[in-house]
């Protein structure tokens, strides 16, 4: 077998110097001279979540500190205590340099082309999901949950975000905003303000990126709309007839005064029939007529007579020429679901496990740095060909993780690139060598 060739600054090695170097600049928040630097412990951290350990008490157990240091760089390998409570006290805004080196990176080498939508615009999915639920274990930053019974349930969301493509299975993602209480206040946050918060953050991070936000119908509201708007984001929202009553009767009226355009259209690909009913400038609701959208609706109807149904409004044009491109952007934004929070819950990354929930911000802090882990991996399927090849030789993300963990845990290595040549070539270990007793 020859070795694919890898991209010099998007394989995982260099990546992993990235990270490495960001962690080094996060502030110190002990005080005094700590045996171990903040910047282990927080790689050690990383490491556990990129190499998809079950539990921290599993990584504290198998811990291989020599490969540690050689692949991860880590000087130091804190015990589970340790890194809990290193962690605990640390900001979680103190991580996002390292998604913004791992984003320069993919610009760098050119490997975001691909993933261009229309026009120079990418696709940006949001969506909010939940990754940790107890009615014992709490931490200051917990949301709560009071019942009728006097009991409660504490939990800790996120609202995350990744760029994606309707044809590719790669998605990249961004620092996610945690939803938690706020500091001082008794009130439970919410996805609303969760996504306020995360678009003022993501245009500071990436002021020139061009970005078409496609969400559920939740978020097709006039302050998120306008939000948006502020922030030169342009916007595939999903709406309901439940929900926006208003803006379908109005869409009725226009179809009765001969504004609304029907179109026809057939994949034989997927053997499916699809038609569209859309117009444009359309009023959001009655409190906000001055806010118009691109209203789109369409009925898909597959080989054996099955229906779906789908309606999004849009401040993008919508014409004949236009609209099964919008359709096919849209219903990618369930690439936020299957191919990030369900991979990261089902696919070998534990996202759900409790990994250690502290009393302040460590929750928070795994959940981001397992995100961050989730980005260096999304990397390597989307433009590391010796990783798309072990990958393909051991056929699914949980083996592959699996036999990852254990040559990591019995060979030698000198890089995470030796590792994936040894999950390549599929390496064994020699039979040991017996002495005989001549006598």
């Amino acid at each position: 077998m020859v070795v694919p060739k890898v991209r010099k600054h998007l394989c995982a090695d260099a990546l992993l110097r990235s990270v490495q170097d960001v962690f080094c600049q996060v502030p110190e928040h002990r005080t005094g001279d700590p045996e171990i630097p903040l910047s282990d412990a927080l790689m050690s951290a990383f490491a556990m979540f990129s190499l998809k350990a079950p539990s921290l008490l599993a990584f504290d157990k198998e811990r291989t500190e020599a490969n540690l240091q050689r692949v991860y760089g880590i000087g130091r390998v804190p015990c589970d205590t340790s890194m809990r409570e290193t962690l605990d006290p640390l900001q979680p805004e103190h991580l996002r340099p390292a998604f913004k080196v791992g984003f320069r990176g993919l610009q760098r080498g050119k490997a975001l082309e691909a993933m261009v939508f229309v026009q120079g615009h990418y696709l940006l999915a949001v969506d909010g999901t939940g990754y940790f639920s107890s009615k014992e274990i709490h931490c200051e930053s917990c949301l709560e949950k009071h019942h009728r019974n006097g009991t409660v349930t504490y939990s800790h969301q996120m609202l995350g975000a990744a760029l994606i493509h309707p044809d590719k299975r790669e998605v990249i993602p961004f620092m996610p905003e945690p939803i938690v209480k706020q500091d001082g206040t008794e009130k439970n946050d919410c996805e609303r303000n969760a996504a306020k918060r995360f678009v003022t953050k993501f245009r500071q991070d990436h002021p020139h990126l061009q970005v078409i936000v496609t969400e559920d119908s939740l978020s097709s509201n006039a302050p998120h709309i306008e939000t948006l708007q502020a922030h030169n984001m342009r916007y595939i929202l999903g709406v309901k007839e439940g929900d926006h009553a208003f803006l379908f009767e109005q869409v009725a009226q226009a179809e009765r005064a001969g504004r609304v355009t029907y179109y026809d259209r057939d994949d034989p690909n997927a053997q499916v029939h699809h038609r569209f009913r859309f117009v444009s400038n359309m009023p959001l609701n009655a409190a906000n007529p001055d806010l118009r959208v691109n209203f789109i609706e369409c009925w898909e109807t597959t080989a054996d007579g099955k229906v779906q149904h789908f309606s999004w409004i849009t401040d993008l044009c919508v014409n004949k020429g236009t609209v099964y491109r919008l359709m096919k952007g849209a219903r990618a934004r369930w690439r936020i679901e299957n191919e990030t929070f369900n991979t990261l819950k089902n696919q070998g990354y534990h996202f759900e496990h409790n990994f250690g929930h502290g009393y302040e911000h460590l929750s928070v802090v795994f959940a981001t740095l397992m995100m961050l882990a989730f980005l260096v991996d999304q990397v390597q399927q989307l433009c590391c060909p010796l990783f798309q090849a072990a990958w393909a030789k051991w056929g699914s993300k949980r083996l592959l993780w699996e036999k990852m963990r254990a040559y990591f845990y019995v060979y030698a290595l000198q890089s995470m690139r030796h590792l994936f040549e040894t999950l390549y070539y599929d390496l064994h270990k020699s039979a040991p060598t017996w002495a005989i007793d001549s006598g």
